[in-house]
């Protein structure tokens, strides 16, 4: 201690000053592009969750800094974030919307041996085939929704014709793939659909899409489509009229594309989400409660999944890092790996052989003009007409180990 003490005079610092040095983690975020109302409703979810843990003490004695870079939705930019921000010393990394963005980061922070948690990215592929030890997924898979979202079509939609409009992109792929096996849909003879390219689609590429929908007598368009996509594409339903003829499924529907594309134009509309503001009084989360209105006092609106996703992360990061007493990413995954945790829903778990977040999924309706208006919020967009629990909606550990195989990769992560 003596020797420590006289180095640290001779070199003119302090020892409080050393222990002071702040823990860096990065987000890698889409600022600008595509998905970038999302990419902003992660970082406030980030800024919220540093705050608190600052106020409280900090992490392992020492303030969290945060830094960020832009990835304009483009997998080889946010590649090269990661290097820029391990650069600058960021010991855990996390962000991203695209699930294509996901795994490009992920795949160069497992380069660098360091943790990258994939905050939205739904393509089945994130914690199946690209999946590694490096990577943790904080959202739902694109089979989790399917499967939640499969049960209620089913039930409620007995024997209806389908018709898919996807996005040209692995997780526009595998939503279509999973709600197909989900709802008995996999004929395309009788339920056809439309590949619309990404991510560089034009509104005539909507248009002629849902033209096809239209002249297929479908009583159920399946929109595989996200963020400014889908927002595209509802618009040029409702001035087509099908928004009020046809069911409309979104398998992925978040506050964020209800409110860019208009929650009058989005009515009835179904699909999935693995958290939304109504959720903690739903679960009696006193912790949801707490940080819904946090956010809500300190941005004066509601947070969205994307911004409950970057505040999970961080939260479930730093209680790992304090539990292993460890910023190494080894001893932290070691310590997130099978571990069960409630935060701001009810019970989840970072599952060990693929990372996972197993969590109840529900599948919402959005809520008419009336129910929207009444709350003082104007952001009461969404109502759960059911739900799955993790368990039930996540593969299995045998699926997973065929996927791996047929894709000629191990069966345990490295």
């Amino acid at each position: 201690m003596r020797m420590i003490l006289a180095l640290a005079l001779w070199l003119g610092i302090s020892i409080t000053a050393i222990a002071e040095e702040p823990i860096i983690i990065g987000l890698n975020f889409p600022r600008t592009g595509h998905y970038k109302e999302e990419g902003l409703a992660q970082m406030r979810g980030a800024l919220l969750a540093i705050d608190e843990i600052n106020a409280k003490g900090g992490l392992l004695g020492r303030p969290i800094k945060l830094i960020t870079r832009d990835t304009a939705s483009r997998p080889e930019k946010a590649a090269r974030n990661v290097d820029s921000m391990i650069g600058e010393g960021a010991v855990m990394l996390f962000g991203s919307v695209s699930s294509a963005v996901a795994v490009a980061a992920a795949e160069r922070a497992r380069q660098n041996k360091t943790i990258y948690f994939s905050t939205i990215g739904y393509a089945n592929d994130v914690t199946t085939e690209k999946g590694h030890r490096y990577i943790f997924r904080e959202s739902t898979s694109a089979t989790m929704s399917a499967r939640a979202l499969g049960e209620y079509l089913t039930l409620n939609f007995p024997n209806k014709k389908y018709f898919y409009i996807t996005a040209d992109y692995s997780w526009g792929h595998s939503s279509e793939e999973s709600l197909r096996k989900n709802t008995n849909t996999q004929d395309t003879n009788t339920h056809p659909g439309v590949l619309v390219p990404f991510p560089s689609a034009k509104q005539s590429d909507y248009s002629s899409a849902l033209k096809k929908a239209e002249e297929s007598n479908a009583e159920v368009i399946v929109l595989a489509l996200y963020g400014h996509d889908l927002v595209r594409a509802m618009r040029t339903a409702d001035t087509m009229g099908l928004n009020r003829k046809t069911q409309i499924v979104a398998p992925n529907l978040t506050q964020t594309v209800i409110e860019q594309t208009g929650p009058s134009l989005m009515v009835g509309v179904l699909g999935t989400e693995h958290w939304f503001w109504r959720v903690p009084e739903i679960e009696k989360s006193g912790t949801g409660l707490m940080f819904t209105k946090n956010f809500s006092d300190r941005y004066g609106l509601y947070p969205a999944s994307a911004a409950a996703s970057a505040y999970t992360v961080i939260y479930q990061w730093a209680d790992a890092v304090s539990r292993s007493k460890s910023l190494d990413s080894a001893n932290v995954i070691k310590a997130l790996e099978n571990h069960e945790y409630q935060l701001l829903k009810d019970k989840a778990q970072w599952r060990g052989f693929d990372h996972q977040n197993v969590q109840t999924v529900y599948v919402v309706r959005v809520n008419g003009r009336e129910t929207v208006v009444r709350h003082p919020s104007r952001q009461d967009y969404l109502e759960v007409v059911h739900s799955l629990s993790g368990d039930k909606a996540a593969i299995s550990h045998d699926e997973w180990k065929e996927l791996r195989k047929a894709a000629k990769q191990p069966d345990t992560l490295r």
